[in-house]
């Protein structure tokens, strides 16, 4: 341990601080030129109090939590504290026509009454491990394929050295500007995770898709869970005989509140930035990717919407995707827009003539922005197809289904077919149907693959179509221009799906042959689709992105290189765990307009609009609302109850659900949000307008304590006043 301490330390001379408020810090690797300039702004602690590996810290707080956010254990018991929106699945599966918690809330006033949730877990980070060395020696000076395909081989192997299902133990490397360096990080899975609370969805989604990514918000993003442990505190699977997990490390919770220029931290796992690419990956991303991602998901968001109208059941089966769908919807739409009205492209050509200039006579490096450009250019003409393939054909859950018997066609074709392979894909496209139908909807699925498969033959270039696909729907169904052509073309489909007329599976399940599958429109459709991106497609995705790790690892040595001594650097996000600091400030978003750092209760009532879906109240919250019955969690300087704040420190998704921490390590809000003005900041940070959107820990505890009469809750934390 002594030894691979010294390593990092000399590492943290790379991995500084490059501006103010910018910079997802790996904890670990904290420089002391940072952790001077957190004290300076205002941070009380020590930094092994923030981040040891050898001791308790905050860090022993901080939790993965299900499969992409953040979350924190609040108390002695495990109780863990993330947004809303992360446990919106959870409570959705949970949920009842009868025993609606996503609309009405819930709020355990026991153990006895927490609710065990099938398939989430939360993650505790105990390790992490230098393997830079034992994987570039692997690696040697291969490039391309095959350079990924030893990366696959040489981390699997160093993985099987740490990770112990028997104990509960994962294990995952991590690769760091662009692939210069490698660390493994060793977690402990706690799968026993159960619901103890959440508002009632119009407080947890208050503002709905409207204030999405917009300020001022309102919104109370927040959800209660415990995690549980064996007897002896060790992971184990659900029993209830396990009891709540007593903690290495809880966050106390303050109650004092902030005000403007307050030091704020915020700890959590970031899923994923790109601020070292090349303008020509940019320019990608922003004329191919992100509007051709929008146009897919728009279309399968309509849909949705349509059929949730109709009837609360629809509602709860969809809401959940939904949801999902919709936020990066409008977060890619955002981000295109920005892109260009923010001139991103050009002002990284502008940097990219200086790394040139540096570059020339150096055969490493000299010709590697052409290299990007000939490697975007050979991809390009194909991104729209790879949108409409992945976020639009495979975003039907009929055609998704349907890829697993296309496995299964080609188990079936071999002279001697495998019994056993095959009896065990049927039993788990069979399990698989049983868990989906429990959110499936028909009408939605119908109507998307409808539309979408309009859109792919009007806009996808036609020596790109599937052979022969449309020439037969037009022959059997008429004009492909005409929009009821492919409504008759739906319909018939679905129809005659195997998946979906239970009699036919059965039967189909007792003899799977071949002739089944080729009698199966949405068989045929899905293998028409799919084939044609694996065998044209898929290809010349793989040497773009390969190529392109090659590029990147390169660009990324040089860029350093060039600016050793006078450039400081921190690695992109890559959903490990990150440190971030800043301050509560306001921001000017155009000219003439000043936001203030916080939003009030009176903001609330201002917004209410009676049986609007975004901004409708129950009855109880208005009357406490219009009573400013706000109790112990009233702001006194503002003489209200504040609801969210802002910050400037530097998050992205996958920080959902992160505690916001002061001066002191205390809770003081959870970040929930960025904001519209700055949504490119995955790409290029703008810290004038950017800003991380929290609620504020106040607003929560009230409505735990004075909407829901959640008194136990608020009991078992540790106030800070």
């Amino acid at each position: 341990m002594r030894k691979f301490f010294i390593t990092v330390v000399l590492l943290a001379g790379i991995i500084t601080r490059s501006m103010a408020d910018e910079g997802m810090w790996l904890s670990l690797f904290l420089g002391q030129k940072t952790y001077d300039d957190m004290v300076k702004k205002g941070c009380k602690l020590t930094k092994e109090q923030i981040f040891s590996l050898n001791k308790n810290s905050i860090k022993d707080a901080i939790i993965i939590f299900g499969g992409g956010c953040t979350g924190e254990i609040v108390s002695e018991k495990g109780l863990i504290f993330t947004n809303h929106h992360c446990g919106y699945g959870a409570i959705n599966s949970l949920s009842t026509v009868e025993h609606n918690y996503l609309r009405d809330g819930f709020y355990a006033s026991s153990t006895s009454q927490e609710l065990p949730v099938e398939g989430l877990s939360v993650q505790f980070l105990k390790n992490i491990v230098d393997v830079t060395k034992e994987v570039t020696d692997a690696l040697g000076n291969l490039t391309g394929g095959d350079r990924t395909k030893k990366y696959g081989e040489v981390s699997a192997s160093i993985v099987a050295k740490y990770a112990d299902k028997a104990k509960f133990l994962d294990a995952r490397i991590g690769s760091f500007f662009k692939g210069n360096q490698y660390l493994l990080f060793v977690y402990e899975r706690y799968t026993d995770v159960r619901f103890v609370g959440c508002p009632p969805e119009a407080i947890g989604k208050y503002g709905g898709d409207t204030d999405n990514w917009e300020w001022p918000r309102h919104t109370g993003d927040f959800s209660v869970f415990r995690v549980y442990a064996s007897k002896d505190g060790q992971p184990a699977a659900y029993s209830t005989e396990n009891a709540p997990l007593k903690p290495k490390h809880y966050l106390p919770v303050s109650m004092k509140g902030l005000k403007e220029g307050d030091f704020n931290m915020i700890l959590g796992y970031p899923g994923r930035t790109n601020r070292y690419d090349a303008s020509y990956n940019i320019e990608l991303q922003r004329d191919y990717f992100d509007p051709n991602f929008v146009k897919c998901r728009d279309i399968r968001l309509k849909a949705m919407k349509a059929e949730m109208d109709k009837s609360m059941e629809t509602r709860l089966k969809l809401a959940s995707d939904y949801a999902g769908l919709a936020n990066y919807w409008k977060f890619y739409d955002l981000e295109g827009k920005q892109l260009k009205q923010k001139n991103i492209v050009e002002n990284r050509r502008e940097e990219e003539k200086k790394f040139q200039a540096w570059a020339n006579g150096k055969p490493e490096y000299e010709n590697l922005l052409n290299e990007f450009k000939a490697n975007v250019d050979a991809w390009k003409g194909y991104e729209k197809h790879r949108q409409f393939f992945g976020q639009g054909i495979m975003g039907i859950d009929l055609v998704g289904w349907n890829s697993q018997l296309v496995q299964l066609e080609g188990e079936l074709k071999k002279e001697s077919p495998d019994k056993a392979k095959i009896e065990k894909s049927i039993k788990s496209i069979d399990d698989m149907l049983k868990e989906e139908a429990k959110r499936y909807v028909i009408e939605a699925d119908r109507n998307i693959l409808a539309a979408i498969t309009q859109l792919f033959y009007s806009e996808i270039d036609k020596d790109q179509h599937p052979a022969g696909f449309f020439e037969k729907v037009q022959e059997k169904f008429g004009d492909l221009k005409n929009e009821d052509t492919w409504k008759k073309y739906a319909a018939d489909l679905f129809a005659n799906a195997l998946l979906l007329n239970s009699e036919k599976w059965t039967a189909f399940m007792s003899n799977p042959t071949l002739a089944g599958l080729d009698n199966d429109p949405a068989f045929q459709y899905t293998k028409a689709f799919l084939n044609n991106w694996m065998t044209n497609y898929s290809p010349k995705l793989v040497a773009y992105n390969n190529k392109n790790a090659d590029l990147g690892r390169i660009y990324m040595k040089g860029q350093m290189e060039m600016n050793k001594g006078k450039k400081e650097y921190y690695p992109d996000a890559n959903s490990t765990m990150r440190f971030t600091y800043g301050k509560v400030a306001p921001y000017i978003p155009r000219d003439g307009v000043r936001y203030d750092w916080f939003t009030t209760a009176s903001g609330v009532l201002q917004k209410y609009k009676a049986g609007d879906d975004e901004f409708d109240l129950p009855a109880n919250v208005l009357e406490l609302l219009r009573k400013k019955d706000f109790g112990q969690y009233a702001d006194p300087g503002k003489k209200d109850m504040i609801t969210c704040f802002l910050n400037t420190c530097d998050i992205t998704g996958g920080n959902s659900g992160s505690p916001v921490l002061n001066a002191k390590g205390e809770l003081v809000g959870l970040a929930f949000d960025g904001n519209s003005e700055d949504i490119k900041s995955q790409i290029a940070y703008d810290v004038t307008v950017n800003r991380c959107i929290c609620v504020d820990i106040r607003y929560v505890l009230w409505c735990i304590d004075k909407v829901g009469g959640g008194t136990n809750i608020i009991k078992e934390l540790k106030l800070v006043k």
